[in-house]
C-alpha cells in the first residue's frame, strides 16, 4: 500500500511539473529546483511569498502556482505600489453605492474576485500600515466588509503574495506589521534571477521568438 501511494504521489508531482514546465521556462538546476518547491506547495493552502529581484517574473510563478493549485476560481492580482493609498482599501474590499463621494454604483473588490481561486498582492510592501491591519483580519476571519457596507462577507483565497523588499527587516524597524508577515510569510518562495541560470537564456529567447506577432 506503501508503495501504491508513493507512485501515486510521484506521477502527482509529475503532472504539476508539467503544468509548470508550460508556464515556467527552463531547465536549469536553479529553475528545475523552484518547479519541484512549487509542485509540493501549489495543492495546499498555504500562504506563498515569492521573493526575487525585479523583473525574475514573480508574476508568472504566481500564476504557475495557480494553476498547478487546481483552484477553480481566478487569479487575481493587484500591484500595490501601483494604487494609491487612499484608493486601494476599495480596490481590494470593494465599496457599496454612496460610501464615499463619486461612489455612484456598488463595486466587487479585488478579493471578492478572488473566490476560489488565488488572490496575488505584488509589492505587499507598499502597503499602508493601516491597511495591513485589515488585511491581517480577512486572513484570520475569513470575512471582509466592503468599504460603506455594514455585513460581512464570507470568502475563499489563496494568498501569493511578492515584494522586492526585505520584509523581515521591515517588521523589525516597525516599517511592515510582524503579524501580519508571519501570517503570510508561512512559505516563503525564491525566484532566482537570469544571472543564476544563465543556461536557460536561449530557451527563453526561442519561445520569445515563437510568441512574437508575425
Amino acid at each position: 500500500m506503501t508503495q501504491y501511494w508513493q507512485t501515486a504521489v510521484s506521477d502527482l508531482d509529475t503532472r504539476k511539473i508539467s503544468v509548470l514546465d508550460r508556464i515556467l521556462i527552463g531547465r536549469s538546476a536553479a529553475m528545475q529546483q523552484l518547479k519541484q518547491v512549487l509542485s509540493v506547495v501549489a495543492p495546499t493552502e498555504a500562504p506563498v511569498m515569492v521573493q526575487g529581484e525585479t523583473g525574475v517574473g514573480k508574476e508568472l510563478v504566481c500564476e504557475a502556482l495557480h494553476t498547478a493549485s487546481g483552484r477553480k476560481g481566478d487569479l487575481v492580482a493587484v500591484n500595490c505600489a501601483a494604487i494609491p493609498a487612499d484608493l486601494l482599501e476599495s480596490e481590494l474590499f470593494g465599496h457599496e453605492k454612496g460610501a464615499f463621494t463619486g461612489a455612484d454604483q456598488r463595486r466587487i473588490g479585488r478579493i471578492e474576485q478572488a473566490q476560489g481561486g488565488t488572490l496575488f498582492l505584488d509589492e505587499i510592501g507598499d502597503m499602508p500600515l493601516a491597511l495591513q491591519a485589515k488585511l491581517l483580519r480577512v486572513l484570520e476571519t475569513r470575512r471582509i466588509q466592503r468599504v460603506g457596507g455594514r455585513g460581512e462577507i464570507e470568502v475563499d483565497f489563496r494568498l501569493v503574495t511578492a515584494t522586492h523588499r526585505a520584509l523581515a527587516s521591515d517588521a523589525e524597524a516597525g516599517r511592515f506589521r510582524a503579524d501580519l508577515y508571519f501570517r503570510i510569510n508561512v512559505f516563503p518562495v525564491s525566484v532566482p534571477s537570469l544571472a543564476q541560470r544563465t543556461d536557460d537564456i536561449p530557451l527563453i529567447c526561442e519561445r520569445r521568438s515563437n510568441t512574437r506577432p508575425r
